[in-house]
């Protein structure tokens, strides 16, 4: 079972996520973000030769327009033409600013629910790979493609399935709100804010596995409304897990440790159970994770303990990547074993302890160098650069 629990961090908003008694997850609000939000954006630039455009959804800032990925622009005014330089279009940023560059607009418009993502731009329907039940979604399909027509597409999720009356009810609703987004478009000037994306704790509490939610708890008025009102429209039958703390004895950091689950987060070295250690180092291009025995103290012969570790090493660097937000490519050097049959262990292993994070994450293989890789899909910035930016949000303020 998960709960979730939002606080005040440093004038930020905090959210972790615990398993039982152990954090899985943690995040910064960054209310500098802009990802996600819906505006109407102007061509400033089409450049041919790149196969793109860069527009302007604000006047002082531009972001990245790929004709790639957005065949098919979506007006302002409805109307369907060639795109061309001074062109009001509605546009979405799909990625923040990184470092050197522009944000990245798209006009695949995505609104995302709890059973479903509504993608207006691509009328493909699809499903979580989680549901393996053929019958099941040959059954909904015809549904679903009624209600959408040839205006939109959808990403069935998880949580949607044995759920066929909520999943239909929410691709209505979703439907609406792509329709009052073209709407507004047609008498709202250029630059406006069509849409502002939805917090972060909000797309989090949207990703809990449909039936493992056990408490949501804040200390934070607004926050406490914000998702009553959610639970009232997506999840009516979950509004009594959600509980306003009010203890002034006791802060909610104090109560579940927070200074030290953020402290033992941001460390370079990870201690395992066993006496062995992770030394987690981020590189510009990859993660790179080394385990070592460090104190282990068993009684087995070496090989055995190896194995032992190594295990253990594996299931604990399966929960740092989620507590982390490690994503991108990632490198493990697990202790050299030499039975064969151990390392195909370990990599099984490993595969089964990744499958409950509920970003897509691949165990790849394990290289001649015995070095392990993997992939975490890249959702939002990991915890220690969302610390850096609140550090120096905090400063200029």
């Amino acid at each position: 079972m998960n709960k979730m629990v939002i606080t005040r961090w440093e004038n930020h908003l905090l959210t972790a996520w615990f398993s039982g008694k152990e954090p899985v997850e943690l995040g910064i609000e960054e209310k500098s973000s802009i990802l996600g939000n819906i505006y109407i954006g102007k061509v400033s630039n089409i450049i041919k030769n790149l196969n793109c455009a860069f527009v302007n959804f604000a006047p002082d800032r531009i972001g990245y327009y790929s004709f790639y990925d957005n065949p098919v622009s979506l007006f302002a005014d409805g109307k369907e033409r060639s795109l061309k330089c001074g062109d009001e279009i509605i546009v979405q940023v799909a990625k923040d600013a990184m470092k050197t560059k522009d944000p990245v607009l798209s006009g695949n418009l995505n609104f995302t629910g709890k059973y479903a993502v509504l993608t207006a731009g691509k009328t493909l329907i699809g499903f979580s790979s989680k549901i393996t039940d053929r019958s099941w979604k040959e059954e909904i399909r015809p549904q679903l493609e009624e209600i959408l027509g040839c205006e939109a597409g959808l990403i069935v999720r998880t949580n949607a399935y044995g759920h066929r009356e909520e999943l239909v009810r929410e691709t209505k609703l979703l439907l609406e709100q792509f329709h009052q987004i073209k709407k507004d478009a047609s008498y709202r000037t250029c630059y406006s804010l069509l849409r502002e994306a939805e917090p972060e704790y909000l797309k989090s509490l949207r990703g809990c596995p449909q039936g493992t939610l056990e408490e949501v708890i804040t200390d934070q008025r607004d926050v406490y409304e914000t998702i009553r009102q959610y639970l009232e429209l997506y999840d009516p039958e979950s509004i009594s897990k959600l509980r306003f703390y009010e203890d002034k004895m006791v802060s909610l950091t104090a109560l579940y440790s927070l200074h030290s689950v953020m402290d033992q987060a941001c460390q370079k070295r990870v201690w395992l159970k066993s006496g062995g250690y992770l030394i987690i180092e981020y590189t510009e291009a990859m993660t790179v994770i080394d385990v070592n025995t460090g104190k282990y103290s068993g009684n087995k012969k070496q090989a055995e303990a190896i194995r032992m570790v190594n295990l253990e090493a594996g299931k604990e660097i399966a929960r740092q990547l989620r507590l982390r937000n490690i994503s991108g490519m990632i490198l493990i050097d697990f202790i050299n074993m030499k039975n064969p049959d151990d390392k195909a262990e370990l990599l099984e292993a490993l595969r089964g302890f990744v499958k409950s994070d509920p970003v897509k994450t691949t165990v790849v293989d394990m290289t001649q160098l015995d070095l392990v890789e993997l992939t975490r899909k890249k959702e939002k910035k990991p915890l220690w650069e969302q610390l850096h930016q609140t550090e120096r949000h905090t400063q200029e303020s």
